[in-house]
């Protein structure tokens, strides 16, 4: 298996880490192939479609991974798989994560995982499809249930593991299955809920409904959406909200809209977006967030809970 050193003060969306060693998980790795899928209901496909950034399109292929080939073995631990001797911790990319300059055994999945196949019923994507490419691909064949991917990075994997989304749109309200440590998982026994999943082991693959009817009308909503998101470098929302409350509105309420530990804050434009002022450091990053969640349990007595993933 390929590693590769990824700088993370670099590749990360809060620009926070080290120059780290970093597994690449291909798909000849856990010995995964492309076969023919045999669909319920038959219909028909699209015409192939080359979109950008080196996506493959593919025409009613799946992904099937026989377990006996893999050079990895499968866990049932959330985003990890044993390598050797090690436990291996498989990230996407770093949208939604802090990583300590400390941090060891980090994987990924490669280019290989960059896939959109049309298989009659759903649409399959690899983990590694971007949001980008997944959105301009349902846009372009008039495909609705990703309009919201305009304007939120990061990869099909993550977002699924997460269930990515803006408001009242969620990912898993167009997902069908999940490729889950080779297996292909329907989605009701996924255990997704908001920002995040129960179920364990690593995303290979994801397959959505085919519905016809992107719809256009919800663009300037999402992108409205993003109109207050800070554009210093930041991990997006650090803290998921809490029923029928709003972090944002909670650490405003605490004094800690554009409070700062040195080079890193809470952003003066939405209070739950950890922002990078330039020179920010890991260490400094959990502090702040430590002294969040202390405040807000004093004051309201509500416990916050990390949506930002931290990688120590």
């Amino acid at each position: 298996m390929e590693v590769k050193e990824i700088d993370f003060t670099r590749y990360s969306s809060i620009r926070i880490g080290a120059k780290t060693a970093v597994f690449v998980i291909e798909r000849h790795d856990v010995g995964a192939e492309f076969v023919e899928y045999q669909p319920h209901t038959f219909t028909s496909k699209l015409p192939s479609y080359s979109c950008h950034n080196k996506v493959q399109i593919l025409n009613n292929l799946t992904l099937h991974v026989p377990l006996a080939c893999s050079l990895l073995n499968f866990v049932d631990l959330a985003s990890c798989v044993r390598y050797k001797n090690d436990t291996l911790y498989v990230i996407g990319r770093a949208n939604n994560l802090l990583v300590s300059p400390n941090v060891s055994n980090l994987a990924m999945l490669g280019e290989s995982f960059n896939y959109i196949s049309d298989i009659g019923e759903y649409i399959e994507m690899g983990a590694s499809v971007n949001s980008l490419q997944a959105f301009l691909y349902f846009k372009k064949y008039d495909i609705r249930g990703l309009e919201f991917l305009k304007d939120l990075p990061g990869v099909v994997g993550a977002l699924c593991n997460m269930n990515a989304g803006m408001k009242d749109y969620e990912i898993k309200d167009t997902l069908a299955q999940l490729n889950i440590n080779g297996q292909w998982i329907d989605v009701e026994h996924l255990g997704l809920h908001y920002r995040g999943r129960d179920s364990k082991g690593i995303i290979f693959a994801a397959r959505f409904h085919k519905q016809q009817g992107f719809r256009k009308a919800l663009l300037h909503s999402f992108s409205a959406m993003r109109k207050f998101h800070p554009h210093k470098p930041s991990c997006g929302s650090c803290f998921k909200n809490p029923p029928n409350n709003y972090a944002g509105r909670l650490l405003e309420s605490v004094g800690l809209k554009g409070f700062a530990i040195r080079d890193i804050a809470f952003s003066t434009s939405h209070a739950n977006f950890l922002v990078n002022l330039g020179h920010a450091n890991f260490d400094d990053a959990i502090a702040l967030i430590g002294l969040a969640k202390e405040r807000v349990y004093e004051h309201f007595g509500i416990m916050l809970e990390c949506e930002v993933k931290i990688c120590k």
